[in-house]
């Protein structure tokens, strides 16, 4: 059974409550939160074109939801560059089931039309439901956004602001990976394929997600800005996402030819070279073969190529798989799911890359244990998938996408929060390919069962972020986040006089000295101060162990602009953490999570 979805209105109010509160005031749906208005557009400049926002049935009779049922030719791009996004519906389109959840079928022009529709987006781990007006821009009385080939229908539209409210305008969707939304629209794992490096049996990889219902698309790399969707001869364009929508074997001159179905969401340019509409292979070819392929092939930006032409044209190959199934063997399996949630905060726990081993042991370090071998192997089937969040809605205050990666290490028994030496003097057992500014990076590994650590990182120390691991095991694993039993051994005796006894007085002197002497060997410029990474171990010599989010709120609070803590702000640190633990009589702070 699918997952209920979380209504995302301010008011907290439902599609529902919502369309039945406007059928009984007879009044049409105006969203608050996402209003008529330049701001929902962009966010970076004034509106370049003199948009008004128009209801379908100020742009049409008869307008409709869907008509004759969803499908790829109902996507045609408009001004706004979000190639990779309609690529993406596209996709959805071949997937009735899941073009169901996405674009639910109890909405239309019907009775119970009252300018609001809803649709369904998987964000970190949950299924959100999106409620928008159907107040479209418009120029002339015509979409200028996305639209469908048929003038009177307009759930394709509607999808597109559901997703621009998601991410906060419509500008906040320009630019982008087509598996980005292929996730949001199914909760998949993604995986990516250079085309010039990749598997010799790629063809069978493709068509085994193909028949599995995964959604794929591609694109050519552009070497400069100068390149983007600049077309070439061959009717390709650069820097552009395309769809993948179907994958042939043919007989062709007595030997099989493989070939590719592939659209452009501008629906129309297309490539005119070997098997594209018009060309003389396909006469070749038995008649009915043919009819069943092209089926009504005309010129919608829908395209065949021959594979080996595919490869040499097109760069990159995204697919976002439904299940972590590998498309590389047949085996079938049932994955185990676990997902954590993180952030990387400059001063505590945005170390950076291992490059810079001063601070990447600050990162978070999340463990986790494969406890048995997959069926029929001596090893452990892993997926490990980093997702950074709300990058795209934060573009509208500057910030965009980190570069990130991880790294995954054999963790030694009965030991916390890993330091700086371990990672000096030990290599990782597996890590990511490359660090790379996409939301999400995702590795598939085959590990001996064992404790391992994950560190996930951005490539620059102090790049802010928060973010999602999801790890897909075939067996159940044993995964806990950043343990840390923060106690004290209290040999304070307070007899909450306002006074110290001697006694009293003698036992916090040799606290401070030995708090003194923490500080001074952090302090290794003798400047006064000491970094706000080396907090954790400080205060651990102390004998205070502080959970991660702990250390996060003390490096916001009492570090400087340059993650430096000076001496009496130390000292303030480690006096009200003592009487903390004081008050709690040691009471333990544990923040773990065991699957």
């Amino acid at each position: 059974m699918p997952a209920k979805s979380i209504s995302t209105q301010g008011d907290g109010k439902t599609f529902e409550q919502l369309r039945q509160e406007c059928l009984q005031k007879k009044k049409l749906f105006e969203d608050p939160d996402f209003p008529a208005c330049d701001s929902s557009l962009y966010y970076s400049q004034s509106v370049p074109i003199n948009f008004e926002w128009k209801r379908p049935g100020e742009l049409c009779e008869n307008p409709e939801f869907i008509v004759g049922g969803a499908d790829r030719t109902d996507i045609c791009q408009g001004a706004l560059g979000d190639c990779w996004l309609l690529a993406a519906i596209a996709s959805l389109t071949l997937h009735k089931e899941t073009l169901a959840r996405v674009v639910p079928n109890d909405q239309g022009f019907d009775r119970s039309y009252a300018g609001i529709f809803h649709f369904q987006f998987w964000q970190h781990n949950r299924w959100l439901d999106v409620v928008v007006d159907d107040r479209l821009p418009a120029v002339r009385n015509r979409l200028v956004l996305l639209h469908s080939a048929s003038n009177n229908e307009f759930w394709s539209a509607l999808l597109e602001k559901a997703y621009a409210k998601l991410n906060g305008s419509y500008e906040s969707l320009k630019g982008g990976s087509t598996l980005e939304a292929m996730e949001d629209f199914t909760g998949g794992v993604g995986e990516t394929y250079e085309t010039k490096s990749a598997p010799t049996d790629l063809f069978n990889i493709m068509k085994k997600a193909y028949d599995r219902g995964s959604m794929m698309g591609c694109s050519i790399d552009i070497t400069s800005s100068a390149e983007s969707e600049a077309q070439t001869a061959s009717g390709l364009v650069k820097g552009h996402a395309y769809s993948i929508t179907g994958l042939e074997e043919v007989n062709y001159r007595g030997k099989k030819v493989k070939l590719i179905r592939i659209r452009n969401p501008w629906g129309q340019v297309e490539w005119n070279g070997a098997w594209s509409d018009e060309s003389r292979e396909w006469n070749v070819i038995d008649s009915s073969e043919k009819k069943r392929i092209l089926q009504n092939s005309m010129d919608d930006g829908e395209f065949w190529m021959e594979f080996e032409d595919f490869k040499a044209n097109y760069d990159k190959i995204e697919i976002c798989n439904l299940t972590p199934d590998s498309l590389t063997d047949e085996t079938k399996r049932k994955w185990e799911v676990n997902m954590f949630e993180g952030n990387w905060i400059r001063g505590s726990t945005a170390g950076g890359c291992r490059n810079f081993i001063d601070t990447f042991w600050t990162n978070p370090q999340f463990k986790l244990t494969l406890l048995h071998a997959d069926d029929n192997n001596d090893k452990c089937s892993v997926v490990i998938a980093l997702m950074q969040k709300n990058r795209r809605a934060l573009r509208k205050e500057g910030l965009d996408l980190q570069t990130i990666g991880f790294a995954l290490y054999e963790a030694p028994a009965d030991e916390d929060h890993l330091g700086k030496d371990f990672f000096r003097y030990n290599g990782s057992k597996a890590r990511s390919k490359t660090y790379i500014n996409v939301r999400e990076i995702s590795e598939r590994f085959t590990l001996p069962p064992g404790n391992y650590l994950l560190v996930p990182t951005t490539f620059q120390p102090h790049d802010e972020a928060d973010f999602i691991i999801r790890i897909f095991s075939e067996r159940a694993a044993g995964t806990m986040y950043d343990i840390y039993a923060t106690s004290l051994d209290r040999s304070i005796q307070v007899d909450n006089s306002g006074q110290l006894e001697f006694q009293e007085f003698k036992v916090f002197w040799e606290k401070m000295k030995k708090w003194i002497m923490l500080f001074i060997s952090y302090d290794t410029d003798r400047s006064g101060k000491m970094s706000s990474y080396e907090l954790r171990i400080a205060l651990k010599a102390a004998g205070m162990h502080l959970n991660t989010k702990l250390l996060q709120l003390l490096g916001l609070r009492f570090a400087d602009e340059n993650y430096d803590i000076d001496f009496d702000d130390y000292l303030t640190c480690i006096i009200r953490l003592e009487n903390m633990f004081s008050e709690y009589q040691g009471t333990f702070l544990l923040l773990s999570m065991n699957v």
